[in-house]
């Protein structure tokens, strides 16, 4: 069993109900809760704000947040009936944040992995990028190099919210946390950088 939990006042309190009977030993294993997951509830948090001021009512039922640390293994399929958010990040930077809507398998669980599976993927901006990256990835191990050395995030909400919100909630995004990677440059990021 999984589960999160707060620490407060010298008890660790589970925020959820615990299956165990009254007095059962456990063994637990604790693990902080790292910047970039808090980072993102933050941004799911306001960005219900700014959908509320669109006259969206969102609540963070609406979304299911998936944190695959690394290495990670890319996701399989896309739910049927959903639209996604995705993120990868490295070294606390984030490097790329896309969407998908609810017929864009191929984008959401490969082709962000392999330079020449689409126009615009994640694996070409490493491999173009020469002055990060200074030759050390290659073309044929860069899908494994993401798969081990990044952190993704995969932001689900049902398609029946609407194909109009997903673009805002990804530019919403790209403000926020100012992914390295992207196709069209955002200008007001370059000035304020």
């Amino acid at each position: 069993m999984i589960t999160k939990a707060v620490y407060e006042n010298g008890v660790l309190r589970p925020m959820e109900k615990l299956d165990l009977r009254q007095g059962e030993e456990v063994e637990i294993e604790i693990k902080a809760m790292s910047d970039w997951r808090t980072e993102i509830d933050g941004a799911i948090k306001d960005f219900i704000g700014v959908a509320e001021l669109a006259h969206v009512k969102l609540n963070l039922d609406d979304f299911e947040i998936k944190y695959l640390e690394a290495p990670h293994r890319p996701p399989s399929n896309l739910p049927s009936g959903k639209m996604a958010i995705y993120g990868f990040l490295l070294d606390g930077k984030w490097l790329k944040i896309g969407m998908v809507g609810p017929k864009s398998k191929a984008r959401y669980t490969y082709q962000h992995y392999s330079p020449n599976a689409a126009p615009s993927t994640l694996a070409k901006s490493i491999l173009n990028d020469i002055d990060m990256w200074n030759g050390k990835v290659q073309p044929e191990n860069i899908g494994d190099w993401i798969k081990n050395n990044t952190n993704r995030v995969n932001i689900l909400l049902d398609s029946e919210h609407g194909m109009i919100l997903l673009p805002l909630l990804e530019a919403f995004l790209h403000l926020r946390l100012r992914p390295l990677y992207e196709r069209y440059p955002c200008e007001i990021c370059e000035r304020e950088s």
